[in-house]
């Protein structure tokens, strides 16, 4: 009989440390998924904000330090009904990839392929400028920190996958050409397609814009990793579009020095890669505090006087 129970005593604070095990993986693995869909600085610090509060209430409840828990509890609900406002556009693309089945791209990060090269800002204020001095309507999208889904344009376009140069753009923009009306995607050193049709937006604007500043408020609602260039066909003003709002107009000097501070090529990319690299080992050394404390083993810091 002694041996039975002992036998049942063992299966379960195996099973029960085992699930609390699984537990742990299952919210790390959440957390990298959400992770791998966020590319930015700015929200990279509000989500390892958030995940430090998580191990903060975790850490209290096994603990015991009950009033403790129940603030950070509070703190946790609060922050995440917060970031789901916040990051819409992210949580809205990760239930997309989970009600699609699409498992395996939870897991990956994009391929970026950022400008990294001042001659792309210079061909692209270039060609700005002219059309801007002829008068001549013109939509570009660029890709700042991912690849932007084809799904959220209302028409993909032509392919055109050609280098990046003002003359290409201006040709495209000419108003007598089959895809002047549309937008065109840039994409690192490369125009990927042109004559695109994007959704409009909705919000209140101006009667001064017309149909491309709404466009390009609406794919920036939609689509965080972008911004748009707008040059007005009756005016030839310069407008900047970046996250639903439209800073206009620009001159071409200001345009050129806000084209540089968002296709940055190594600052902010080699920030968020530090970034996610620091923030990997805080997360891996709270897991294996909390897990050590689960399972009654020694500290490392014991282990080491030992």
């Amino acid at each position: 009989m002694g041996d039975w129970w002992k036998q049942w005593l063992t299966y379960f604070v195996s099973q029960s440390l085992l699930l609390k095990a699984l537990d742990i993986v299952l919210v790390l693995t959440l957390t990298y998924m959400m992770l791998v869909l966020i590319n930015e600085r700015r929200t990279l610090w509000m989500v390892r904000g958030f995940i430090l509060l998580m191990l903060a209430s975790a850490l209290s409840h096994q603990l015991g330090l009950e009033l403790l828990n129940f603030v950070l509890e509070k703190l946790v609900i609060g922050c995440a009904v917060a970031m789901a406002v916040a990051l819409q556009s992210e949580f809205r693309r990760f239930l997309e990839r989970l009600g699609r089945g699409e498992f395996g791209q939870l897991f990956q990060t994009s391929s970026l392929a950022v400008p990294k090269s001042d001659s792309v800002v210079d061909e692209i204020v270039e060609a700005v400028r002219e059309l801007s001095k002829n008068r001549i309507g013109a939509l570009i999208i660029i890709e700042t920190s991912g690849l932007i889904d084809e799904r959220d344009f209302s028409v993909p376009g032509v392919k055109l996958n050609a280098e990046v140069s003002k003359e290409l753009i201006q040709t495209i923009f000419q108003p007598k050409t089959l895809l002047h009306d549309g937008a065109t995607l840039i994409r690192g050193s490369r125009i990927v397609s042109s004559g695109i049709i994007l959704p409009l937006s909705g919000r209140t604007a101006s009667r001064q814009l017309g149909t491309r500043h709404r466009a390009a408020m609406g794919i920036t609602e939609r689509v965080e990793n972008c911004i748009c260039v707008v040059v007005s066909e009756e005016t030839g003003s310069i407008s900047l579009a970046e996250r639903g709002n439209l800073n206009r107009p620009l001159t071409i000097t200001k345009l050129k020095e806000s084209l540089e501070d968002k296709l940055s090529p190594s600052v902010d990319r080699e920030a968020v890669a530090t970034d996610l690299l620091g923030l990997g080992r805080q997360v891996r050394s709270k897991a294996f505090f909390v897990i050590s404390r689960l399972l009654g083993l020694p500290s490392t810091a014991s282990r080491k006087k030992k």
